[in-house]
């Protein structure tokens, strides 16, 4: 197979600094989601217009207006990158709950025989035969082994009688694995719907957030195991409830039609409030993922990376099974030349930013593909690609910061583990 580039370009987002000058860290915060998109940024007078007139709302769009948030693009989607600051609603997850709308996130259902067979052959984990109440997180590989999309599937009977299958996908690729799926599937006696613009997605996370769900549900989603669901009710809505997110912390996420979305987030914001609870946005989901070194999409994950590289060996199943992607992964796991996904703590409290490149020596041997400065852990960090030899935990290295070299670590992944 052809060899991953080491050091590839891929696309850009923003990373907090959380530095000692507040008006620093405001500024950061509002233009966050709004880095490194070329000189013409526009005006918040023009963002706002723009988004208003071509960028799809989810269902709690005037939720986040009236709850104060600051919208921008992401995805094609008017999305709050926050509400009051950033470090405040990332320690609100970390220590009580945050209320995350992740309605963005792409929705799909699936009609047929065999369906789990059929989205076997699609994905880098084995769902054929996944049991009710199971979902399973995999990546979508081409046949290349490079990555299209990391997802999660379901086999949730009850919220949709007769079609217990599904599937979330990242907002930026919607249409294109919807469209890859429906080839994929063509002629195999399946049929896959698109539910995303009649549905919401909020993710409730935080040590407190199993609780507050439990107060207004039908069921404890304390009492489900990680990574299982099943359908309910939620301020008497019917939803599903699954224990899933992507924060590191505990708690769960909630699908459920799109005219009951504003009722049940002020139903959970009611409860949490006085625990400290708030409505989070974009930007501490950042951070608060890349703490628990979950890989991101654009990121981490691209077109341009082979899955044998991201370090997710769970979510490969290559024993006795074949799919989209599975030759061109076995050989990839083999080959010592392909940069390996790492994590890095930097000195200082300056954040390396994505595209930021590694040096040992005089020699480049990776980039960064995110960072930030850790508001839990008082650190910058970073996670990166660098070649194998010196992905061991503890190797020195330099990260390039806008010209001035930094000194970092090489350390295990994730940066931060809940107790």
């Amino acid at each position: 197979m052809e060899a991953i580039p080491l050091f590839r370009k891929s696309g850009s987002v923003g990373v907090i600094d959380f530095a000692r000058h507040r008006f620093a860290i405001a500024r950061q915060s509002v233009n966050w989601w709004l880095q490194n998109r070329g000189p013409d940024v526009p005006s918040r007078t023009e963002r706002t217009r723009h988004m208003s007139d071509s960028l799809l709302k989810t269902p709690l769009h005037a939720w986040h207006v009236e709850q104060g948030g600051r919208m921008v693009e992401f995805g094609g989607w008017s999305m709050p990158v926050q509400y009051s600051s950033i470090i405040a609603e990332h320690q609100a997850t970390r220590n009580a709950v945050g209320i995350f709308d992740v309605s963005h996130m792409g929705r799909f259902w699936f009609e047929g025989a065999e369906v789990d067979k059929v989205v076997d052959g699609l994905l880098t984990r084995r769902v054929a035969g996944l049991e009710s109440g199971k979902i399973r997180y995999s990546l979508m590989c081409r046949d290349d082994g490079c990555i299209l999309d990391d997802v999660l599937f379901y086999n949730l009977d009850g919220f949709r009688p007769g079609r217990p299958f599904m599937m979330v996908v990242n907002a930026s690729n919607r249409q294109k694995i919807f469209d890859w799926i429906t080839k994929q599937t063509s002629g195999k006696g399946i049929k896959v719907e698109d539910r995303t613009l009649d549905t919401a997605m909020i993710a409730v996370q935080g040590p407190l957030a199993c609780r507050a769900v439990a107060s207004l549900a039908d069921a404890d989603p304390a009492e489900l195991s990680y990574y299982t669901g099943r359908s309910g009710t939620v301020c008497g809505k019917p939803a599903v409830i699954s224990r899933t997110g992507y924060t590191g912390e505990d708690g769960c996420e909630l699908i459920l039609d799109k005219e009951f979305a504003a009722e049940v987030a002020n139903g959970i914001l009611a409860k949490v409030k006085g625990d400290g609870g708030m409505p989070a946005g974009l930007g501490a989901r950042d951070t608060l993922r890349l703490e628990a070194a979950m890989p991101l999409y654009g990121h981490e994950l691209t077109e341009a990376t082979n899955a044998a590289q991201t370090g997710l060996k769970f979510a490969i199943n290559l024993k006795n099974r074949e799919f989209v992607g599975s030759a061109t992964i076995r050989t990839a796991m083999t080959d010592t030349r392909l940069p390996v996904r790492v994590g890095l703590k930097l000195e200082g409290r300056r954040a390396a930013r994505e595209n930021c490149e590694l040096f040992s020596g005089g020699d480049k041997i990776g980039v960064v593909t995110s960072g930030t400065f850790s508001p839990t852990l008082n650190q910058s960090i970073s996670m990166a690609y660098v070649a194998p030899k010196f992905a061991t935990s503890g190797t020195a290295v330099e990260v390039d910061i806008r010209g001035t070299r930094v000194a970092a670590e090489i350390v295990d992944l994730p940066f931060y583990s809940r107790k």
